[in-house]
């Protein structure tokens, strides 16, 4: 086991992570970038359908100390986000250290510093990083979930995560059923809708609807009045665009969408056309415990 020293260690090269390293290289403060995958921005780079928007205003995706080109649309696309992140990597001069997957920090009391362990993951060799702080910059959305499905192994039909859907080309006049009613499970659907696939999606618990210029409306007001003030006026708004969706299958929760955010780490889904395809029978919503089989 090596032992490499610096400053800090930025654990994850997605935006959060080229934030941290272009702050600490403003303020020329030494640093190592650790990222399991082979490429900075992984996520956008190599698991995101072609379709995929920010779903909020530009203005609040912003990375420090670079804006986004002022004839980049409002909502920016998924090729266009890449290319800001590359001329962001570019400017700054970041260099992760890439297929370095961390398996342990401790923090040392007696050398008041971490002890970050990282396995080269061609080589399997573990390599020990010491630094006087560490920043967690992993994401909320780095690891693909797949549940146990009973009696997916008899079922005969093609079954991929979202990761590795792109669009709904090849799905046209298939039945599709999407499983997860996130934001991602629900534009995926809207776009399988879009390119002719008979659609369904289950949906299991209530979800938070809202539109673009309501989500934006949020986050603007939020420099003014409390979240739970806020939540108030988002579900209003919601039930004033939306009315009621639970006849379609989409139940409200009980608590607002900020502090439903803040507490389970559940986004509110933004509506980017689904709903109205919901109420025209195009996308089906199922309520029910998943059982595929192969009939």
């Amino acid at each position: 086991m090596e032992q490499e020293a610096a400053a800090a260690v930025v654990v994850g090269a997605g935006p959060s992570g080229l934030a941290a390293s272009a702050c600490l290289k403003t303020l020329s403060i030494p640093h190592i970038i650790l990222e399991r995958e082979d490429c900075f921005a992984s996520l956008w780079k190599k698991y995101a359908y072609d379709r995929l928007h920010l779903h909020v205003r530009k203005r609040y995706c912003e990375l420090p100390h670079m804006h986004f080109p002022p004839d980049y649309p409002e909502y920016v696309p998924k090729d266009q986000l890449l290319r800001y992140f590359d001329d962001y990597v570019a400017r700054f001069g970041i260099e992760p250290a890439y297929r370095r997957s961390v398996e342990s920090a401790v923090y040392d009391e007696g050398d008041e510093r971490w002890r970050v362990g990282a396995r080269d993951v061609g080589s399997g060799e573990v390599m020990e990083y010491r630094c006087r702080f560490l920043v967690v910059a992993t994401g909320e959305s780095s690891d693909a979930f797949i549940p146990e499905v009973e009696g997916i192994e008899g079922f005969g039909g093609k079954v991929i995560h979202s990761t590795r859907y792109r669009n709904g080309k090849e799905f046209e006049n298939s039945r599709v059923l999407v499983v997860g009613s996130g934001n991602s499970g629900m534009e995926i659907a809207l776009d399988l809708a879009n390119h002719g696939a008979r659609t369904s999606i289950v949906v299991r618990s209530p979800v938070h609807v809202l539109s673009r210029g309501i989500a934006n409306l949020g986050m603007a007001l939020l420099k003014y009045f409390s979240p739970g003030t806020v939540d108030s006026l988002l579900v209003l708004l919601s039930k004033l665009v939306y009315g009621d969706m639970s006849k379609y299958g989409l139940r409200r929760p009980s608590e607002g969408p900020l502090l439903m955010k803040t507490k389970y780490g559940k986004f509110p889904f933004i509506d980017l056309g689904t709903c109205q395809k919901i109420k025209s029978g195009e996308i089906q919503v199922e309520r029910f415990d998943l059982h595929l089989s192969s009939s």
